[in-house]
């Protein structure tokens, strides 16, 4: 029963390295996106306000505005006045997500990233090689839509369709209608090409990897010269062009691209401990 749960791309490292060392990163990002989900439903559902409101915009213990840069990024292109402590909220989601790397909002809270990564072990187990090529720039060029849309409407108007809202609104409320779309997007990376929303489509992905291009912690291939060319970690890797510079390239070992998630799936996957977390001061 092990032996099917394990991925494929990982086999090797859990041979070498065993099962929790082969997924130590997997779990600390699941209990993580459990916990972060666990503050927001705890209200709702149990009257413990740790966290009021949603991704979008929140008030920590009562005392402290977060928000969402990207949603008010489209508020502001909607023609809506932005108050004070929104702005201030913004400001600190970006510098936090400036230090520990802008797509680890896609890896570590966005709980569709539980979605799409169940649709991409499934597709291995199962051996689907079906992989339409998608151009990973729809994702701007849907970002770009989504401010549109809000400027022609003077809403939000991406909120209506955005699968991170509509799971979390049905992991509080229950089943509605808005779970169909949740379902399109794991049918689409399991039917039709390998990550296709995130890497692909994901306009708010496209956004923090916008912020990520400058994000302190990085991923770091230390031991590169360790590698044995297994291609493990681009298997495991949603964004694997991420990694051959670092891995193959004469200059730095860090991963610099704004793409890269953090997720640590190339360092679980690695029988050979070539990777590691790092930052910008010690590579």
């Amino acid at each position: 029963m092990m032996n099917w749960w394990v991925s494929n791309s990982r086999r090797e490292a859990v041979a070498s390295r065993g099962f929790f060392a082969a997924h130590k990163w997997w779990m600390l990002r699941r209990a993580t996106q459990i916990l972060v989900m666990t503050t927001f439903m705890l209200g709702p559902m149990a009257g413990i306000w740790i966290v009021k409101g949603n991704f979008a915009s929140s008030e920590l213990l009562g005392v402290l505005d977060l928000a969402d840069p990207y949603m008010q990024l489209q508020g502001l292109v909607a023609g809506w006045p932005l108050a004070a402590p929104a702005l201030i909220g913004a400001g600190i989601i970006t510098l936090f997500y400036l230090i520990i790397g802008g797509r680890a909002y896609c890896s570590w809270v966005c709980p569709v990233n539980a979605v799409t990564d169940t649709a991409h072990w499934l597709r291995e187990k199962l051996g689907l090689t079906r992989d339409r090529k998608l151009d990973k720039r729809t994702r701007y060029l849907l970002l770009v839509g989504t401010l549109l849309a809000a400027f022609i409407t003077g809403t939000l108007a991406w909120e209506l369709v955005n699968p991170v809202s509509i799971m979390q609104r049905g992991l509080i409320f229950g089943v509605g209608l808005g779970w169909g779309i949740v379902l399109l997007v794991f049918l689409l990376d399991l039917l039709v090409s390998r990550r296709a929303w995130c890497s692909h489509l994901c306009p708010v992905g496209a956004f923090y990897g916008l912020i990520g291009r400058f994000s302190f912690v990085r991923i770091s291939a230390r031991n590169r010269e360790d590698c044995n060319s297994c291609g493990a970690c681009l298997t495991t890797c949603p964004e694997p062009h991420v990694i051959v510079p670092a891995l193959k390239g004469d200059g730095s070992t860090l991963v610099l691209s704004g793409d890269c998630i953090n997720c640590g799936g190339c360092i679980d996957s690695c029988p050979n401990k070539v990777f590691s977390m790092a930052t910008r001061l010690r590579p």
